[in-house]
């Protein structure tokens, strides 16, 4: 089996990356850069240029394949949103057997629709690109991923001050999920062609600020208790790390997320109800990291 892997220097698809070259498969790293193999890309994974911005250049990489992990970089929404019309039309084309996308934790119809927050547009119209266009298909949809708390200001807070700072109340449920349990996912959905539409990553029962403290806690060996932050004052505490602009996009994220009752995976569309996969726990995943 052959696979086309989008980001597999990132976050993301690194990880799917990893999984699919240790099961044996075939795997295609797709570079937006020209020229040479990237930093971080396994001995005898075969890589591809093709820039989001070129059709001709995504049909290229995708024909053939048995499987294709997308999903968006960051970046302006009219770029988001010119890529993904890209890509859609380079699956159009090239027919690849399936194609897995990851929302990255975008608002969808789904999620967006239980507090009124707006669906991502690009995101959108990559996910109804595919779906329209018959190949086999299926979307991981992820809510918060737990690397965020990695942040410098975060995981800081929580080791050496014992508090552990997010924009998001203390009580709101969240159903965080790993890189690790999105590649897990995503992994299993490239060969499990039976099972199509949207799989929903997280933990469930969704967790709260204080809940996550306490994993923090036994994990650093000290009390460590939740403070909910303005999104505004946590996007000052990251701008340095990630730019103004980005900064700013977080703090919209965070506030959409305030408005909405929780954010929350629903077990019948989950990946333990459909594919069989439990997400790590808090306390796991800072065990997998070493932390």
């Amino acid at each position: 089996m052959s696979y086309v892997i989008h980001g597999a220097r990132g976050a993301q698809g690194a990880p799917v990356l990893a999984a699919l070259v240790a099961s044996g498969a075939s795997v295609t790293a797709v570079s937006r850069g020209a020229g040479g193999v990237p930093e971080g890309v396994p001995d005898g994974v075969r890589v591809v240029a093709a820039d989001y911005a070129s059709v001709d250049a995504l049909s290229r990489a995708y024909e053939g394949a048995d499987g294709v992990f997308v999903h968006l970089p960051l970046g302006a929404p009219d770029d988001r949103l010119a890529f993904a019309r890209n890509v859609v039309a380079a699956v159009d084309r090239a027919r690849p057997a399936r194609v897995v996308v990851s929302t990255s934790g975008a608002f969808t119809d789904v999620t967006a629709a239980a507090g009124g927050v707006p669906a991502d547009p690009a995101v959108m119209h990559l996910i109804e690109g595919v779906r329209h266009s018959s190949v086999s298909y299926a979307v991981v949809a992820p809510r918060l991923f737990l690397e965020n708390l990695l942040l410098p200001p975060v995981v800081g807070g929580a080791r050496e001050e014992g508090v552990l700072r997010y924009p998001l109340a203390a009580g709101l449920p969240v159903s965080w999920s790993s890189h690790l349990d999105v590649a897990d996912v995503a992994a299993a959905l490239l060969r499990r062609t039976d099972v199509v539409g949207t799989v929903a990553v997280g933990q469930y029962p969704a967790v709260t600020g204080p809940q996550l403290a306490e994993a923090f806690g036994d994990r650093f060996g000290r009390d460590v208790s939740y403070e909910g932050i303005v999104p505004d004052v946590f996007a000052g505490l990251i701008a340095p790390l990630l730019g103004a602009a980005t900064a700013a996009g977080v703090a919209d994220l965070y506030r959409a997320i305030g408005t909405l009752p929780d954010h929350a995976i629903t077990p019948e569309d989950s990946a333990q109800e459909l594919l069989g996969l439990t997400p790590r726990t808090t306390g796991e995943w800072l065990a997998d990291l070493g932390l």
